[in-house]
Formats: structure tokens, sequence, C-alpha cells
């Protein structure tokens, strides 16, 4: 994951990044949740630390903490599923 580098990658929109991380997160699902679901909660939370990055590198309103976490809440309010690990874990990352 830390070879995608997701917070550089700011002239995506929230859709092509949700094209480029949601097969691979949707393959760890399938394959590791099968056996030890809850073993990749923790892998799950970095994925949001990681997009959360992203989403405050892109805007530039969102570097605040608090204002960060408005949207995140209204972002995962609105549309649950746009991720697939969202199906999982929603919480706003603890580490940014």
């Amino acid at each position: 994951m830390r070879s995608w580098r997701l917070h550089h990658r700011t002239s995506l929109t929230e859709a092509d990044l949700a094209r480029f991380i949601n097969p691979i997160i949707r393959g760890w699902m399938a394959y590791y949740g099968a056996f030890y679901q809850s073993a990749l909660y923790p892998l799950l939370e970095r994925v949001n630390a990681y997009v959360m990055r992203w989403m405050r590198k892109k805007f530039k309103r969102l570097r605040g903490r608090k204002k960060a976490q408005m949207a995140w809440n209204q972002a995962v309010s609105r549309r649950p599923r746009f991720f697939a690990h969202w199906a999982w874990t929603t919480h706003a990352p603890r580490v940014w």
C-alpha cells in the first residue's frame, strides 16, 4: 500500500481513486476475509488513513482536522459503499 503513494496522486478524482484501489481491496477482503476477517480491520483502517491523507492534500479547505472529519463523515454517509472497504469499516482514521 505504501508504494501506491496515494497522497501524491492529487490529480485523480475520487472515482479514479476508487477505481484504482477497489479491485485490490475487494480481493483482499474476499480471500483473507474468508479465513480471518478481524485481522483485516487494522489494514482497512490504514487504507482509510491513506484516503484521508489524499483528501486533505487534494482539497486545501480540508487541511484542518475538524473540517476533514466533517467531510469524511459526510462522504461516508452519502456513499457508504463508494470504497470497497467501507463495507466493513467506515470510521475516520485515528492516524492521519
